[in-house]
């Protein structure tokens, strides 16, 4: 009888064992199965990074045709750090930023967004990447040049309870408005705030300076980098504690919020950051870089032959912000630039393409830019038959200016024969053009051409479709 109890016993303990073993394989189970279905899964598997950020003088503009910026360059080394492409997207509208978060259409808002409490009911907060304070933008007197700097004083609102019926315009659903929401509490009397669905915040900041409206409220570091360009605001008013400013996820992001917070954690310590900062918020001739011809918030230019590159982008049928990527791209707008092949100008023209098209003189800028549209126009007259999808077709013509056509009909000729589709570049015939340098491609009986360093045109149509992507958030058609 007692062998039997032990014997029942040796059971009942086998199965407790069994049970919590197949528990724990049950949640190991689990947790792999939810990291493997996490955003961050999604995001490594796409093979891109989507990030909307605000177009201002801080975060993203274009210099002399060059993508630029505090929370661009910070995206930039987060993409490269994942082994990922950066899709940038643009909006001054937070209303419309977070539906798109929420929406999946956006992986990361990497904007200055003011960590609130508020806030964190909707989404999910990074670790603070800088910190500000808010200040009143405000105008000094029309002579202030020629008052004394106490006159100029009397003149400014400095305590917070002269803001009392005063009327000051804010970008609307910013953590702006929720400050003087309260702060009129606090002063107990009624402010007016003027909610802005339409300009972002440097817009408003201008506005105050020009004299449009007579207040406005701002991130201190951005108002600072505004105040060069307009020497008549004053800044000096706080209307708030110091303040996180972070980036933000979807509420369902844990994964992906853990791997920014070590990213940003780690990327803050290195030397690289802190130049970054430095160049965008403390060095004067970062600052300045906005009153050139060629910043595309003070002069709104890309280069110098913007009107040659619109006319014959105009007369091709042409975007001409793609035109000017091109090159940018080919010659980042050096008339004078010369490859060891012997490429010319702007758009880098070879002699053989000049005497194709009948041009004399195409070392001149506006008969070079003729020669590269109309070698454009070619190739897409010759690969339209072939890839009839206007999209596609641009990747296809992009890589034949690169590396030639005749490479690229090869490319086309491999996909079909390994069941790809020769109409289609992504996954498709970029890969034969990409492994043109191996053997088995390039000594391929449907193979004409032979040998092609493929990586260079891979490479090349994608820059010049990111810095199309950048102009197109940009710079007006």
């Amino acid at each position: 009888m007692r062998n039997k109890k032990i014997y029942i016993q040796i059971l009942s303990f086998i199965a407790i064992l069994i049970f919590f073993s197949c528990s724990s394989d049950s949640e190991n189970k689990k947790e792999k199965v939810s990291l493997k279905n996490s955003e961050l899964s999604r995001i490594m598997n796409s093979g891109r990074l989507k990030a909307i950020v605000d177009y201002n003088s801080t975060n993203y503009f274009v210099y002399r045709g060059k993508p630029m910026g505090f929370k661009y360059e910070l995206l930039q080394h987060l993409a490269d750090d994942m082994g990922l492409e950066l899709e940038i997207s643009v909006s001054n509208n937070l209303e419309e930023t977070f539906d798109g978060l929420n929406k999946k259409k956006y992986d990361l808002v990497a904007k200055n967004l003011t960590v609130t409490k508020r806030r964190n009911e909707t989404i999910k907060f990074t670790e603070p990447l800088e910190q500000t304070r808010q200040v009143l933008v405000q105008r000094k007197p029309e002579n202030w040049q020629r008052m004394t700097r106490q006159a100029i004083e009397d003149s400014l609102i400095r305590n917070q309870l002269d803001l009392a019926k005063k009327e000051i315009h804010v970008q609307k659903n910013t953590a702006y408005y929720r400050r003087l929401v309260n702060l009129s509490d606090e002063i107990g009397e009624e402010i007016t705030i003027v909610e802005d669905s339409i300009y972002g915040v440097e817009q408003l900041i201008a506005m105050v300076a020009k004299g449009d409206i007579d207040f406005t409220v701002s991130d201190e570091n951005v108002a600072k980098v505004n105040q060069t360009y307009y020497p008549n605001l004053d800044i000096k008013t706080p209307i708030s504690f110091p303040q996180n400013i972070a980036w933000a996820v979807r509420n369902d992001a844990g994964e992906w919020l853990k791997y920014l917070n070590t990213w940003i954690r780690n990327f803050k310590e290195t030397v690289t950051y802190a130049i970054l900062y430095d160049k965008y918020f403390e060095n004067i001739r970062s600052r300045t870089m906005v009153n050139s011809t060629y910043h595309s918030i003070g002069g709104g230019q890309i280069s110098p032959f913007d009107d040659l590159i619109k006319e014959a982008a105009d007369k091709a049928n042409l975007d001409w912000r793609l035109l000017a990527a091109i090159i940018y791209r080919e010659s980042r707008f050096d008339p004078y630039a010369e490859s060891w092949a012997g490429a010319y100008g702007l758009m880098q023209i070879m002699p053989e393409s000049a005497d194709l098209f009948r041009i004399n003189e195409y070392e001149e800028p506006i008969q070079n830019i003729k020669v590269g549209v109309r070698l454009l126009k070619w190739l897409d007259k010759n690969l339209k038959p072939d890839v009839p999808d206007s999209v596609q077709r641009v990747k296809f013509v992009l890589a034949s200016y690169n590396v030639g056509l005749g490479h690229i009909k090869d490319a086309q000729r491999l996909a079909t024969k390994y069941d790809k589709d020769p109409a289609i570049w992504d996954d498709n015939v970029d890969f034969f053009l990409l492994n043109k340098s191996a053997s088995k491609y390039y000594k391929d009986p449907v193979v004409r051409w032979g040998y092609c360093r493929g990586e260079e045109p891979y490479n090349y149509v994608n820059r010049v479709l990111t810095t199309y992507r950048d102009y197109k958030n940009i710079i007006e058609k």
